[in-house]
């Protein structure tokens, strides 16, 4: 039986890191709302409150910049999970020390307490998504980061809610204080249930150069180009969540014209939104890291946040009531009001179906030795967007007079030139969005034996030749990357040659009819499983004619004796008779009639090279397929 997403949270290798990282969150929004509210109190009269708010959000992330080098040798070097404990003690120290500044309404002490929770969660940092990994499976990393995700963002919510609760008129400091000495309690006493997780490199030696070393961080997430795009991509997602969260407040303020509770219903609109996303993904992902919902992710938000701009159409004849702002229930009566409220939760949902697979997908494809400070180079480049998005907010509404609900439309159409950058740099996004959709419409996929392809090294598969998306299936369904060799005629067919062609597809044609390509073919394929790819052929030579499986042809056994490498064969099943195979006609020349409809993919044992046949292999193939 298949168990249901939160049931990591009763194992204890993920529970007791899911409620350790979530009091985490929850204590830190609650001591900043707090410490916001207790800014915005007059306390201080001397510097402006807007100047004390800069400063406070200066030193919270300051230590990612200085330290997030330091911290990602430190998460490779140990222990994480001892790593996790003594943090979290750090952090019943610091926020002791918080307490005693609440308790003084001492501003200046509480902003050098801020600036060691920054130190804290710049350490823990690389640790809570490197740790994942160590302690969930392959197939439940995209069900640890939807919680993750799902668990950060509620915490931000509800500790947000808690701070300004426990700063109202007639809560006292001691309040404040004890709840967060509390929270920091708790979460170590979590933490000590964490399991261990042994160091990923225990011989790296410690390079103090911070400078150097965060250039050399760096260079590690840069090695792999598929995962230093999620890099990339996971920072412009914090840039838009950052400048979003920054200008909701004014949007409320001054175009809204709303209370602080009909801020409260958007911000939490939009933080429940991408929980519910990150949620939604562990469903639509079949429990895989799956890349296709990026893309899909990135399409969401920028169509609501486009029509975030066009929904203020409605409401922008609305001046605020004399003395009295506007509340939830008379914003919700408005023409565009329900409308502005699903954009916000549009915007959260589709966010978090970008960022769920990229965090699982850098776990899965990152070097295990660097996982950490791959995860702190990602956090300084997290750091650096999000000035640069207050940076943006400056210029585009400060200088240049943009309206705010303009500036988030700037910023819907510049996600959509720095993903069509993205997917552009690797195509893989777009192809597996294109599988996602088709194995979502057309088609329900089943696999069994997935595990008898290797995780590492080259290998070779062979598998029956039905339909035109055969490749594609195969390519969705296969966790690593696959190189297909591929018929000529259909390799330059319109709009799949561009799929072929940006997946590194193989063309290969006959060796009578153009001997070049052919040569070339059996070059490329020496040459990917030299560099420990994964290859895949369809020795029919042809698609299918009459649903049968023709002979396979000897370009495999000459393959293996060129290249010895393992052979794994493969069955369809269930494509036969769709619109892209050859029943009752050429493929592609009648309305399709089937939708989702089941196909399955069985993977048998390899073939040592020395055991490689021709017809022997057909043989495996046959015995693996359903019949027609």
């Amino acid at each position: 039986m298949q168990k249901g997403l939160f049931s990591l949270l009763a194992s204890r290798r993920f529970g007791p890191f899911f409620f350790t990282q979530f009091l985490g969150a929850f204590n830190d929004n609650v001591f900043r709302q707090a410490l916001i509210l207790l800014i915005a109190s007059g306390v201080v009269s001397t510097v402006s409150v807007n100047t004390l708010n800069n400063v406070a959000l200066a030193l919270f992330i300051v230590p990612f910049f200085l330290f997030s080098a330091l911290a990602g040798q430190v998460a490779d070097k140990y222990d994480k999970a001892t790593l996790v404990r003594k943090i979290k003690m750090v952090e019943v120290f610091i926020m002791s020390a918080a307490a005693v500044g609440f308790f003084f309404d001492g501003v200046y002490f509480l902003l050098a307490v801020l600036f060691c929770m920054g130190l804290q969660s710049t350490f823990f940092g690389p640790i809570k998504y490197s740790i994942i990994p160590q302690h969930l499976t392959d197939k439940e990393l995209v069900s640890g980061n939807a919680l993750v995700e799902m668990g950060t963002f509620l915490a931000i919510l509800l500790g947000s809610i808690s701070g300004v609760l426990l700063k109202m008129d007639g809560v006292g400091d001691g309040v404040v204080a004890m709840t967060v000495v509390g929270l920091a309690l708790l979460g170590y006493l979590a933490a000590r249930g964490i399991p261990a997780a042994p160091a990923a490199d225990a011989s790296i030696k410690i390079n103090w150069n911070l400078w150097k070393e965060t250039w050399h961080i760096v260079g590690y997430a840069r090695e792999v180009k598929s995962v230093w795009m999620c890099v990339l991509a996971i920072s412009w997602f914090w840039f838009m969540g950052a400048a979003y969260t920054t200008q909701l407040k004014v949007y409320v303020d001054d175009y809204l014209f709303g209370t602080d509770g009909l801020y409260a219903l958007l911000l939490g609109t939009f933080s429940v939104g991408i929980g519910l996303g990150s949620f939604l993904c562990e469903k639509l992902s079949g429990k895989r890291v799956e890349l296709g919902l990026v893309p899909l992710g990135s399409i969401g938000l920028s169509v609501f946040g486009i029509d975030l701009f066009f929904s203020y159409a409605g409401l922008a004849s609305v001046d605020p009531v004399m003395n009295s702002a506007i509340g939830i229930a008379s914003f919700l009566q408005q023409a565009g009001g329900y409308r502005v409220l699903l954009d916000l939760l549009g915007i959260g949902v589709f966010g978090g179906f970008y960022i769920v697979p990229l965090f699982a997908f850098i776990q899965h494809r990152a070097n295990p030795k660097h996982l950490s400070r791959i995860i702190a180079a990602n956090n300084i480049l997290n750091a650096l967007l999000m000035v640069l998005s207050a940076v943006a907010g400056i210029v585009l509404i400060g200088l240049l007079e943009l309206t705010v609900p303009q500036f988030f439309l700037a910023l819907a159409l510049t996600n959509i030139l720095v993903a069509s950058y993205i997917y552009t740099v690797v195509p893989e996004f777009l192809i597996r969005l294109l599988v996602w959709m088709l194995t979502h419409t057309m088609y329900r996929v089943k696999h069994t034996g997935m595990d008898n392809i290797p995780d590492e090294g080259p290998c070779m598969l062979v598998c029956n030749h039905v339909s035109y998306v055969d490749a594609l299936l195969l390519g969705g369904a296969i966790r690593r990357p696959v190189r297909f060799v591929m018929f000529k005629p259909i390799y330059d067919m319109p709009l799949l040659n561009y799929i072929f062609r940006t997946g590194k597809t193989i063309p290969i044609d006959s060796k009578t009819r153009n001997p070049e390509i052919y040569r070339q073919a059996f070059e490329r394929i020496r040459e990917e499983l030299a560099a420990g790819e994964v290859v895949c052929i369809f020795p029919e030579g042809r698609l299918t004619e009459d649903g049968e499986i023709d002979e396979f042809r000897a370009g495999i056994e000459k393959i293996v004796s060129d290249s010895p490498v393992p052979v794994i064969p493969m069955a369809l099943s269930g494509l036969w008779g769709s619109f892209f195979s050859h029943k009752g006609g050429k493929a592609l020349t009648r309305l399709p009639r089937r939708f989702w409809s089941r196909i399955k993919l069985a993977v048998g044992t390899g073939v040592p090279p020395q055991d490689v046949q021709a017809s022997d292999l057909r043989e495996r193939v046959l015995a693996l397929r359903e019949r027609p």
